[in-house]
């Protein structure tokens, strides 16, 4: 088994030096998101690490604003500016069209700018709430909910222009490529959560269900940046899950 298309989506996710030779060809990189899951579990445990150095080092609340800015680093913003395009786009009000020209504008709006202070604002509380024993497992499964999402996504929706970077996706992907991600982020998170796994794995089922239907109604299916987007709001459900379920005394 050749780990060419390992290292395409380990180059293509992250800002991870790789060398170029290690990537292979087109052939390579259109394989790669069967290997998204393991990339986002890679990140996962290299945050914990990081996470557990810092918390040593430091206070919780300053820990978390570093380990914040790690997972920004981490992927050079990829996510966030896909996050940013597609709230401007999404709520402006416009036809199909002129949602896709929005996209492709560099430019943020106030949308774009609202939706990711909003987003990191959560994940920092959320850093902060989450109890002390389940608090390595919540960052791992972060990073893998968010990869996990994107070729479940890409797989279910179609294309929502005629060419782009991630066209290649939807073309790529058969029902058991999309089998890869279910299994695993379902078999990590009852590893990592036990029993209450059951509970995010839900959640995680749900909201990807219903991410895809509003960008399906909003522009007929997927773009890069609605993937950018999907990942950053599905890398919130695992601390919002722990917390949920500590709050009710459930964890």
């Amino acid at each position: 088994m050749s780990l060419k298309p390992f290292f395409s989506a380990v180059r293509f996710l992250t800002l991870i030096p790789v060398p170029e030779s290690w990537c292979g060809d087109d052939s390579d990189f259109h394989k790669s998101p069967d290997w998204y899951p393991v990339v986002g579990l890679l990140i996962g445990v290299m945050l914990v690490g990081v996470d557990q150095f810092f918390c040593w080092l430091l206070p919780v609340s300053v820990a978390s604003v570093l380990l914040l800015l790690v997972m920004i680093a981490i992927s050079g913003a990829l996510h966030l500016d896909g996050l940013a395009d597609s709230a401007d786009a999404f709520f402006s009000s416009r036809g199909r069209e002129q949602m896709l020209v929005i996209m492709k504008d560099s430019r943020s709006g106030p949308m774009g700018v609202a939706a990711i202070v909003l987003v990191l604002l959560l994940k920092l509380m959320l850093l902060l709430s989450l109890p002390a024993a389940w608090r390595w497992q919540a960052i791992i499964l972060m990073p893998l909910a968010g990869r996990c999402a994107l070729p479940i996504i890409s797989g279910w929706l179609p294309y929502a222009r005629n060419e782009g970077t991630a066209a290649f996706i939807c073309h790529n992907l058969s029902w058991f490529c999309l089998g890869i991600p279910l299994g695993v982020f379902f078999f990590t998170a009852l590893w990592l959560l036990g029993g209450s796994g059951l509970f995010l794995i839900a959640v995680f089922g749900i909201s990807l269900w219903l991410l895809g239907l509003y960008s399906l109604h909003k522009i007929g299916g997927f773009t890069g940046d609605t993937l950018g987007a999907t990942c950053e709001l599905i890398e919130l459900l695992p601390p919002i899950s722990i917390v949920c379920l500590a709050h009710l005394g459930v964890m």
